[in-house]
């Protein structure tokens, strides 16, 4: 009877931890740039499609200015919703981005990126990134970096990665692919992980008020690696209205 108990009660101290929402979903890949006086209220939504994690979902509302063309800062907040069920919230963040400097012989920009993420209902989390981007004529590429580690004693450093590249196609629209992914922790490097890759497109509406505009993005990214084991991919779009305040 009393190992029955004990094994309900870990049950249950399972299901009440929030499962890691994947990557990609409700993320973004952040570009090293940073303008002065611009503020962006920012949407994120992405969808799972296929198998059993179909209808899996999270949104992510940011709001963030930027202070200097050196340093923005913002917060976030973070929904998730399983299939069949409410949406839930369950974090908030304040973010920092610091720009560090350019290398202009290969058109690189470098910044960092630090969260505290307040987790409603698990140990809180802090992360870091290194962001890099580089920029040539229309083509742009980037990449983050990430560390994250949950504030429990013992916790390894969690690593992992967003990717994009896309280019002027024409008018105001751009083409190009997304990818994010795991990449194990600083005891385990390079396991068998979750990735998601694919394509997307982006494009704005510029001369809104506040001297602002509207970047649309959506893609769609396949599963690979362990991911396929749950879902055969992603739906994302990406609502970002800039503007100078």
């Amino acid at each position: 009877m009393k190992k029955s108990f004990a094994l309900a009660a870990v049950a249950a101290s399972l299901a009440a931890t929030p499962a890691a929402a994947a990557p990609g979903v409700g993320g973004k890949v952040y570009g090293a740039r940073i303008e002065k006086g611009v503020t962006e209220v920012e949407l994120r939504y992405g969808r799972l499609s296929g198998d059993a994690a179909d209808g899996e979902d999270a949104a992510v509302l940011e709001l963030s200015h930027a202070f200097t063309d050196n340093f923005l800062a913002g917060v976030l907040v973070e929904t998730e919703r399983e299939p069949h069920q409410s949406r839930k919230v369950e974090a908030y963040s304040i973010e920092t981005i610091g720009h560090i400097g350019r290398i202009d012989s290969l058109g690189l920009d470098v910044a960092l990126y630090g969260e505290y993420e307040a987790v409603r209902h698990g140990a809180d989390e802090i992360e870091a990134k290194l962001l890099l981007q580089h920029t040539k004529g229309p083509f742009d590429a980037r990449l983050n970096l990430k560390f994250g580690k949950e504030l429990e004693k013992g916790a390894p450093v969690e690593l992992g990665y967003a990717a994009s590249a896309d280019w002027a196609a024409f008018g105001e629209f751009r083409l190009g692919a997304e990818a994010f992914g795991n990449l194990g922790t600083t005891r385990d490097f390079l396991p068998r992980d979750e990735h998601f890759a694919g394509p997307m497109i982006r494009t704005e509406i510029e001369h809104l008020p506040g001297n602002g505009e509207l970047e649309i993005e959506t893609g769609y990214l396949f599963a690979l690696g362990k991911s396929r084991d749950e879902t055969d991919g992603q739906f994302r779009l990406v609502l970002e209205y800039e503007f100078h305040f």
